[in-house]
């Protein structure tokens, strides 16, 4: 553990993994994004700038939750963040779901591995034990 300023309101805390944030603004910022998903629920076809002078929160951080995968906005909504690969428009996550399915396709590709075929051994009198005198 390492002991940090919070990055919000400044106080000391022990820090062991996560946002430099303290447990009082941790769970505050919590609340915050329950109030959101449920501004996002009830208002489909919301934009980011639009949540964020609603619920008084940051584009970046509606951003972030975004792009962890916590928050998705509806179809049709007017969304400002791009697929980190092609550029398109996407609702939830980092990439859009061709690219997403493009790199899984990708990686499978990259795992298979033939198998070695056996090489015949052609000289069995080599494959003798011997010893030296």
């Amino acid at each position: 553990m390492e002991i940090r300023n919070c990055k919000n309101c400044g106080r000391l805390y022990n820090h062991v993994v996560g946002p430099n944030l303290c447990p009082k603004c941790k769970d505050d910022m919590e609340k915050k994004f329950v109030e959101v998903k449920e501004y996002i629920y009830n208002h489909p076809g919301v934009g980011v700038a639009e949540v964020a002078e609603a619920m008084d929160v940051s584009t970046q951080q509606i951003r972030q939750w975004v792009r962890e995968e916590r928050l998705q906005f509806a179809e049709g909504s007017v969304t400002d963040i791009m697929c980190e690969s092609c550029g398109k428009s996407i609702l939830s996550g980092r990439f859009c779901p061709q690219c997403k399915e493009a790199m899984i396709h990708g990686f499978e590709h990259a795992y298979k591995h033939e198998e070695p075929k056996a090489k015949e051994d052609h000289n069995k009198a080599k494959a003798k034990m011997r010893y030296l005198s």
